[in-house]
Formats: structure tokens, C-alpha cells, sequence
């Protein structure tokens, strides 16, 4: 018997294969310290942070979120979604080759999915940014939709995360303290939801213990720490990042990530909160260059 929706479905899922206007993104040294600064980089970390850096300062790859996110919003408004029920359920990036500190990039994307989870719906919208007519970056957004599934449509494909080895303790563990500034801080970049600065916006959600850590902010930290325990301290090696986002983190946090080399270039990842339990970033993976 097909499921019957009490309310009207807003979700337009005709939208699927919907492309976005291109999105031109200029940015220098300046936006690459405040994002390095915003998902936590110190002070040891000074590549990152110093234009003047020897031979050239380097750039993160997990900035591919920023020049994607005003198309991601662009879609979403064009799938006829409320913005007040959106969840970011995942993310993956894939670099191409690495970004100069400073330049232009242009970058397009499309609804590559609308899926019924039952109560909740799942869309996933795919970027491509270039430079200079070269791919630079691709991004995979997971969007979880409250409230509008039960349509009858598609399930979500299973996902290709390499499985968290049972029978040994990680390679590497690594704990990084965030600020309590540090959503604060990381808006700067563009993601300048409420929930994450305003803590009358964050009560009215259900964040009575005020705003969170953006699912992005806590992404970088997991990419910082698989740059300096399975990269060599090189953002370059870094080939691509896939997680899944799964409880909320609050600045002032203690990050922990957990890496098991799972071969092939291939690490598998999972991150905690220090002093709970709960698995806040989880099927995560990032791929390395030799």
C-alpha cells in the first residue's frame, strides 16, 4: 500500500538534473588564513596561515565547500526546499590538483539525487569548480530534508566507506580543542546560518545548550588531522574526503579522530567528541596520493 502524506510535499522532486548558473569565486591569502584559522589550524600549521611562507603559501582542499556553497543554496531553493529543515547529513570532496593561495573559480552544480528515506528525504547535489579552465575541485552534498519524504521515490545508493578494521586498535589518533569562538570564526568563510552563532536562533531548533559547530568546520579538523598523521603534514596528498555527519559538536569541543591505513592509499576514519560516546563524524574516508 503506497504511504499517504498528511501534508503537502514541498519538495519539488522533478528538480532532479536540475544545473545551477555558474558561481565565480575570487579570494587571496586573506580568505585561505581565515579558513585554515576557522577548522582550527595553530600556529605549527604556518604554511597555512603566512602569505609569506617560504616557497609559496599551500591551501587546505577541504576549501572546496566555500566557492560550492552559494550554488548548494541555489538548488536547494530551486528544489523548493525550507532552508528551516535542512540538515547537512555528508560530504565529500575530490582535488584535482592544488589551489594557489590566491585566484578565480568558477564552479556549476546540479540535483544529482532526490531520495525517500520515509519520514525524511535525502537530496545530493554535486559541484565542479575550475580555475583557468583546469578542474580543481569536486564536491558531494548530502542533504537530509525533515519532514519531506514518504513520496514513494527512490532509496539513496549504498555508499563505497571501506569498513572500520575490528580486530586492531587505529594507527594514529588525534585530538584537537576547538575554541569557544571557533563557529564564530569559521562563518567568516560564508556559512553564516544562525544556528551557529545566535543562541536564541539555536533554542528555537532544539540547541538549548547553545549554537553548534558547523558539520564543515568539524570536517576540516578531520582533514587536518589525516594531512598531519597519514600525509606528511602535505594538503596536497589529500585526494578526496567523504563523512558522514551524525551528532552535533559544540566549540569548546574536544575533537578526536581515529585513522586506520585500510591500504591503497586508503584511510578509514572515525571522530568522537572527548568525554562521549557518541560517534559524531562516521563512515568517513579520505583517499592519498602516494
Amino acid at each position: 500500500m503506497p504511504r499517504h502524506r498528511e501534508i503537502p510535499l514541498s519538495l519539488d522532486v522533478s528538480k532532479v538534473g536540475a544545473t545551477s548558473s555558474t558561481h565565480t569565486h575570487e579570494y587571496d591569502w586573506r580568505d585561505q588564513a581565515a579558513y585554515a584559522l576557522g577548522i582550527g589550524a595553530r600556529r605549527d600549521e604556518l604554511a597555512y596561515l603566512y602569505e609569506g611562507y617560504p616557497g609559496g603559501m599551500r591551501v587546505f582542499p577541504t576549501y572546496a565547500v566555500v566557492p560550492a556553497f552559494d550554488v548548494v543554496v541555489e538548488l536547494l531553493q530551486a528544489a523548493g526546499v525550507d532552508l528551516a529543515t535542512v540538515v547537512h547529513g555528508g560530504q565529500t570532496i575530490v582535488a584535482h590538483r592544488p589551489v594557489s593561495p590566491e585566484g578565480r573559480l568558477e564552479t556549476v552544480g546540479s540535483v544529482a539525487g532526490i531520495y525517500d528515506l520515509k519520514r525524511l528525504a535525502q537530496l545530493v547535489i554535486e559541484t565542479k569548480s575550475t580555475q583557468g579552465g583546469e578542474p580543481m575541485f569536486d564536491t558531494e552534498w548530502t542533504i537530509i530534508l525533515r519532514d519531506d519524504g514518504g513520496f514513494d521515490g527512490p532509496r539513496p545508493p549504498r555508499d563505497d566507506a571501506p569498513k572500520l578494521p575490528q580486530d586492531r586498535d587505529a594507527d594514529w589518533i588525534v585530538e584537537q580543542t576547538t575554541s569557544p569562538e571557533q563557529a564564530l570564526l569559521y562563518r567568516i568563510s560564508g556559512d553564516t546560518n544562525p544556528l551557529h552563532a545566535d543562541p536564541e536562533f539555536a533554542a528555537s531548533v532544539g540547541f538549548t545548550d547553545g549554537p553548534i559547530l558547523h558539520g564543515l568546520c568539524t570536517y576540516g579538523h578531520v582533514a587536518r588531522a589525516v594531512i598531519q598523521q597519514s600525509g606528511g603534514g602535505d594538503a596536497g596528498r589529500l585526494r578526496s574526503l567523504s563523512a558522514q555527519f551524525r551528532r552535533p559538536v559544540w566549540p569548546g569541543d574536544t575533537i578526536v579522530t581515529k585513522g586506520w591505513d585500510v591500504g591503497d592509499g586508503r584511510i578509514a576514519l572515525r571522530t568522537m567528541v572527548k568525554g562521549r560516546s557518541d560517534t559524531v563524524v562516521a563512515k568517513a574516508w579520505a583517499q592519498l596520493l602516494a
